[in-house]
């Protein structure tokens, strides 16, 4: 089919469209008449059924002989929040009436991430419910839409609401594959016929008519939004592993069922909501990558129809990676906004809970925190501590030129008053989002201050690029009772990764000092969990190789810039990743094409990259991401003319990480609490001892080490109380302003 010319934005409007006539809801079942229209047909054109129902006159409906368009929308950069938020959009703008708009906890994020209530309002949609809420008021003047993922307990609430029904008509979407069984079950219980309206999903038009496809004429429209868009280049499927709902099976290299299952139909969601059919790629040494990738590949040939988009003279990019093979990123202490916040106080599908925060303000104690509702989010999410201080203060000194600009003395004239209820909305607004990152900024200050968060970071980052961290410093951090017992974990979870093979006796002494200094013991087996599932053994690169080491050294000094880098000198394994993408090295031994690539795919750079990360990506990386997509616009980097969207199964901080470790283990044998199997050779390749610093290269565990009481620390001091001093300066700007009526 023809797709959008480049630079365009619009969605292509095939869809198929199931309406009946409109009426009051009627208790005989055979009183109404079906019709199967499509939005482009003459009214002459228009096919009537009678049946029955609406939705049995879908189940009944002949389809042979008939072709099936492709819908989607296709976006001029690869921007999941346009995507999603274009399907809402022309999802709500029918009927043009006033309406309301049920959700289940699925579908719930998705609206709220990619629709604002102001957007909701203009298509007349005046109430917002939980499909599941049975307090809900019986209001038969008002059209309902329904926007659900076909699971059993949305189909339960369904089915009950339409037995019952409290609206006049229904218009019920789907968010994903929508069978044959169901469209019987709901047909079984639409009694009174108010249903007006039925997105199929062209998954179910497949599955329910044996192969055969619609009646030619008809046109077909899915809303592929079975994911969650927490930024132009980032999205989760929300699924945070626990007991309820697992990722693994019984070993760290199988899926659980359903877990799969899921992850096929959002990958699936997002590369047909973008129009992209891609080639595969995965990390060689993770199995789950592999199946997932062959999933896929499945879905995509069976549903060839759907994937029937324009070529490209280099077809897009799939590459799945497992977040086993960096367990060090979700360990780290953030220092940017948009992570620290995750980390510290935890983002919900942009929501951020302050509830328990000292002091705090009642309309502060729920915020919401996404770019495309929140200017100064969306230009300093990305930005580090210390530049947001600066930021901030820049913020709060233009809101209070505008209060000034707006005080009752300043008006003088009609003009004046004119000009003053014109920008009062404005001005309240910018108020309440002062007062917001104002209250954010001052509690990640208190907190960095309180879990002495700067003395961590420094370890940290010595531990992550091997810069100079030692066994004292991480003891001494350890027997500090100022220093919370999860920050020691996450510490001695470090160390463990880097030293696991060259010093496993340390790692087991700093196991029975977490034990002697406030650790549960339930906490402390999981630093021998974390090296079975996530240890050397398990990864494909070595992550604290001399090689690794380097190349990270190379690409962190393009972008030093301030006293903070002593706390920014790691990057994740994936800005590596991409490098070596970007530049045509990235080798199929560890990151093989599924078949059906081609003889020289690997040869051709991708112009779009889609990255899924399997267990779970976090805003550090999504951070590297929209770095990478910001210099390949501007056109003077290796990533020029790439462009990069980036997702995983969800989105983590260090609690969320270890949780999903924690609830692995109870699936898998008992040895993976035990310590894991030693190295045969601990021995360097070069060990070089310069004074009070010791180099090792080419061993497990290379890196320069402290071997005295000083020396490579006492260089980072002046770093570190300027840091210090910098960031006591914005918590005293934040109280001070905070303090003001």
């Amino acid at each position: 089919m023809v797709g959008k010319p480049d630079g365009e934005f619009g969605t292509e409007v095939d869809d198929v469209i199931v309406e009946a006539g409109r009426k009051a809801p009627s208790p005989d079942p055979t009183a109404s008449r079906a019709v199967i229209a499509s939005e482009s047909a003459s009214p002459a054109a228009t096919t009537s059924l009678r049946s029955p129902s609406l939705l049995r006159a879908l189940l009944s409906r002949n389809t042979k002989g008939s072709s099936l368009n492709v819908p989607g929308t296709y976006v001029s950069v690869m921007d999941v929040v346009k995507a999603v938020e274009t399907y809402i959009t022309k999802m709500v703008s029918t009927p043009s009436s006033m309406k309301v708009l049920l959700l289940d906890t699925h579908t719930t994020p998705i609206v709220s991430l990619s629709a604002t209530q102001s957007t909701l309002l203009s298509h007349q949609v005046y109430l917002t419910d939980k499909i599941d809420n049975k307090k809900r008021e019986r209001m038969a003047h008002m059209k309902c839409i329904c926007f659900l993922q076909p699971s059993e307990d949305s189909f339960e609430a369904l089915a009950a609401e339409l037995r019952e029904p409290k609206y006049g008509e229904y218009y019920l979407y789907f968010s994903n594959i929508l069978s044959k069984t169901a469209i019987e079950r709901l047909a079984d219980v639409d009694e009174y016929e108010v249903v007006r309206e039925v997105q199929v999903s062209p998954f179910f038009v497949i599955a329910a008519f044996s192969g055969q496809s619609l009646v030619s004429g008809f046109n077909v429209t899915e809303y592929f939004a079975d994911y969650a868009p927490l930024l132009p280049s980032l999205f989760s499927l929300n699924h945070t592993p626990n007991a309820q709902r697992p990722l693994y099976g019984n070993s760290p290299n199988v899926w659980d069922p359903q877990a799969l299952e899921r992850a096929v139909q959002g990958v699936t969601a997002v590369l047909l909501s973008l129009k992209k059919k891609p080639v595969i790629r995965y990390e060689k040494s993770s199995p789950m990558a592999k199946k997932l990738g062959v999933e896929i590949q499945h879905r995509i040939q069976s549903e060839s129809q759907l994937f029937d988009f324009r070529l490209t003279q280099v077809p897009p990019l799939l590459l799945i990676l497992d977040r086993r093979n960096d367990p060090v990123t979700p360990l780290l202490s953030p220092w940017t906004y948009q992570a620290m916040v995750h980390e510290l106080l935890g983002i919900q599908n942009g929501r951020v809970d302050l509830s328990l925060v000292p002091d705090v303000r009642p309309e502060l104690k729920e915020v919401t925190l996404t770019t495309n509702t929140d200017p100064f989010f969306q230009a300093h999410h990305l930005a580090t501590f210390g530049d947001l201080g600066t930021a901030l203060k820049s913020y709060v000194q233009s809101y209070q030129s505008h209060s000034l600009a707006n005080n009752p003395s300043s008006i003088n004239s009609i003009s004046d008053m004119k000009r003053f209820v014109e920008e009062y909305p404005e001005f309240r607004k910018l108020g309440g989002n002062v007062s917001k990152h104002v209250a954010l900024v001052g509690e990640l200050s208190r907190l960095v201050e309180r879990d002495k968060l700067l003395d961590l970071g420094e370890i940290e980052q010595g531990l992550a690029t091997g810069s100079g961290a030692d066994l004292k410093d991480v003891q001494a951090l350890v027997a500090n009772p100022a220093i919370q017992p999860w920050n020691k974990l996450r510490l001695v979870m470090l160390y463990a990764l880097r030293y696991q093979k060259s010093q496993p006796q340390n790692v087991a002494s700093l196991i029975n000092l977490m034990l002697e200094n406030g650790v549960s013991r339930e906490d402390a087996k999981l630093v021998y969990v974390l090296l079975n599932i996530a240890g050397s053994d398990q990864r494909q690169e070595d992550l604290f190789s001399a090689e690794s080491l380097l190349a990270k050294g190379r690409s962190a000094l393009k972008g030093l810039k301030g006293v903070e880098n002593v706390y920014m000198q790691h990057t994740p394994h994936l800005s590596q990743t991409l490098e070596n993408l970007f530049k045509g090295r990235l080798r199929e031994t560890t990151h093989p094409f599924l078949d059906g690539a081609g003889p020289n795919a690997g040869l051709q750079r991708p112009g779009d990259v889609i990255i899924f990360m399997i267990g779970g990506t976090t805003y550090a990386e999504a951070r590297v991401v929209a770095l990478l997509n910001q210099e390949s616009a501007s056109g003077g980097s290796a990533a020029a003319g790439t462009r990069l969207l980036l997702g995983g199964t969800c989105v983590h901080n260090s609690s969320s990480f270890l949780d999903m470790v924690r609830t692995a283990a109870t699936n898998f044998p008992e040895s993976v609490y035990e310590p894991p199997p030693g190295s045969s050779s601990t021995m360097p390749s070069l060990n070089l001892n310069l004074g009070g610093v010791n180099v090792s290269l080419g061993g497990p565990a290379p890196g320069v080490y402290r071997t005295s009481g000083e020396g490579v620390s006492l260089q980072t001091e002046g770093i570190k109380d300027g840091v210090r001093n910098l960031l006591g300066k914005v918590k005293q700007g934040v109280d001070r302003i905070a303090a003001q009526p």
